[in-house]
């Protein structure tokens, strides 16, 4: 047995002792144990990820909430770890995490999973001018698309009309219900939402928060792979497959002026400044440029393996915006998408049916 499976069989035993385990504070208190906080939050329901380490690096990883609402999405998270993971998904088996059970965090439980190998992709994002190499940033639309792309293909269940736009424009309504560019936005978006519903995909498992800082990767035969995939707490087993396709471009796409002053040209990307906020994210849903082409290309390749039209990848891209904007648990990162989307598709957006 190996030094990883001997540690993982250790904290199963450990956390195996009562339903939520023993207190947390007493397995950090562990002779030789070394606790790095990976994550924070200020959201609603926030929890913090700790990364508990051992001489042979990281060991496993301990998912805390703060209040009874997050406490409910950790338990949540479990159960769906271990379904996804009774799952003939294969070798993408060793890239999900595997709970271990819980512990007792003040009365709260603290889910225990393994920890992944693997360098978070927003490792290589942030680095210098990464996103600024188009070579660089294809290799990273590959993996998280290759990945994708084997997780559907081996859950994918029944076909069902995609709804992914006209839900979020629902979960809107009620969330800013006195936004005064509601009413126009639903009129604005009718033909996309229509389009989409014409559609049929297979439902699959849905991770629900895919974007690039839920992903490790590595480097294998001089080509990106993603070796694991975390925070599961938004995913269900069976949902729409494009919510997951939508949500990397997007995200990807959002940061891409991070770095820059605003006002100034965004490095290797022609005509992109950092002006107002999504900028970035402008550029990818108009089509913009070489990164443009790279966002088309991966959500065109996404909507004809699950049976679409590539013709409608820009309304995937409005629906990924949507999807944010509707479930973030932020209200304020929420709020700013659902205000991109009013500007996107304003007549002189350029994304206006």
């Amino acid at each position: 047995m190996t030094t990883t499976e001997t540690t993982t069989e250790t904290m199963r035993t450990v956390v195996a002792t009562e339903r939520d385990g023993p207190p947390l504070s007493e397995v950090l208190a562990r002779p030789g144990t070394r606790t790095v906080l990976l994550a924070g939050s200020k959201d609603p329901n926030a929890k913090l990820t700790l990364v508990l380490l051992d001489g042979y690096g990281a060991a496993f990883v301990v998912k805390v909430p703060t209040n009874g609402e997050s406490a409910l999405v950790v338990r949540q998270e479990g159960e769906l770890l271990d379904a996804v993971r009774q799952l003939p998904i294969g070798r993408l088996a060793t890239t999900v995490p595997q709970p271990l059970g819980y512990l007792d965090a003040e009365d709260l439980p603290a889910l225990v999973t393994n920890a992944l190998a693997g360098t978070p992709m927003t490792v290589r994002y942030h680095g210098w001018r990464h996103t600024a190499r188009r070579r660089r940033v294809r290799a990273d639309f590959a993996a998280a698309g290759a990945w994708l792309a084997e997780l559907q293909t081996r859950t994918a269940g029944r076909l069902a009309p995609v709804v992914l736009l006209d839900d979020a424009l629902d979960r809107i309504g009620s969330r800013f219900a006195d936004h005064p560019d509601l009413p126009k936005l639903r009129k604005r978006l009718a033909g996309p939402a229509d389009r989409l519903s014409h559609c049929a995909t297979a439902r699959t498992v849905v991770h629900g928060d895919y974007w690039f800082g839920n992903l490790l990767v590595a480097r294998e035969r001089r080509a990106t792979r993603v070796v694991g995939v975390v925070d599961w707490e938004a995913g269900t087993l069976s949902g729409e497959p494009l919510r997951d396709v939508a949500r990397f471009a997007v995200s990807y796409a959002l940061y891409l002026d991070r770095h820059v002053r605003p006002g100034h040209r965004v490095p290797g990307h022609r005509g992109l400044r950092a002006d107002s906020w999504g900028a970035g994210l402008v550029h990818a849903a108009h089509g913009s440029g070489w990164f443009g082409a790279v966002v088309r290309g991966y959500l065109v390749a996404a909507a004809e393996r699950l049976g679409l039209s590539g013709y409608i990848w820009s309304d995937i891209v409005l629906a990924g915006i949507a999807d944010v904007a509707a479930t973030a648990d932020h209200p304020d990162f929420a709020r700013d998408h659902l205000e991109l989307l009013v500007r996107l598709t304003s007549p002189d957006g350029g994304l206006a049916p």
